[in-house]
């Protein structure tokens, strides 16, 4: 069964989102938390954690390893349901290896984020151990914008995870409704998917002919509202 998270760092949204029985966790990033309106980081992460008793991911934003670890420590120590999301290198490039071991080390729960292949999940698996929970979230819908293929380094990363029960592949950077299935198809554990996107799921079922009626209804409805005429 595939795990739907929702990835969002709206605080009206995560009340609203979290009482969805689909939804099983959320996640949230320092972009997102930009465009919610967050000036002080630590104070919104806070008020965020106390809306839900759902896993929420929270993202470390240091570029230096000794700061990463400072931070994780930190934001671990927020709430019980924090997962510490840590990025997979730092902006040289330089992965985050000493950070990830660290951490995972002090039996804190990691989101490894910004991932790609499956040689990079290979290099964080051998970071780990076997009993904390360890999030990996792969970018899919980026590498699609550029061209590639996300499946097979999908497909492979589940492969490479199934001798760790405490991880979880995670499909992020999610673009449309269908990605779910897709996600789902390959039995990866967790999808992390925008509120529109959720709640175009939730309407999954109809059936084409019931979308045609739809689509018409809709052309019909805005032609109407326009006073168009010919």
């Amino acid at each position: 069964m595939t795990k739907i998270f929702c990835d969002i760092a709206d605080k009206s949204l995560i009340k609203k989102f979290h009482k969805k029985e689909i939804v099983k966790g959320f996640t949230t990033n320092p972009s997102l938390m930009r465009l919610a309106g967050a000036k002080n980081y630590q104070s919104y992460s806070l008020q965020l954690l106390r809306l839900t008793n759902k896993p929420v991911s929270c993202e470390v934003f240091a570029d230096k390893e000794q700061s990463m670890i400072r931070q994780g420590i930190i934001i671990s120590k927020w709430a019980k349901n924090v997962y510490v999301k840590v990025p997979v290198c730092n902006s040289k490039g330089k992965f985050m290896g000493n950070v990830i071991n660290s951490l995972n080390e002090k039996n804190i729960k990691l989101n490894i984020t910004a991932v790609y292949t499956s040689s990079q999940t290979k290099k964080i698996l051998k970071k780990i151990n076997k009993k904390t929970k360890v999030i990996i979230s792969i970018f899919a819908g980026r590498m699609a914008d550029v061209g590639k293929d996300p499946i097979l380094e999908i497909k492979n990363s589940i492969k490479l995870a199934k001798q760790f029960k405490n991880v979880e592949i995670l499909w992020a950077s999610t673009r449309e409704p269908y990605n779910y299935l897709q996600a789902k198809r390959l039995k990866c554990h967790i999808i992390t998917v925008p509120p529109k996107i959720i709640e175009k799921i939730e309407k999954f079922g109809k059936s084409f002919n019931e979308l045609t009626i739809s689509t018409v209804k809709g052309f019909l409805k805005d032609s109407r509202k326009s006073k168009f005429k010919i």
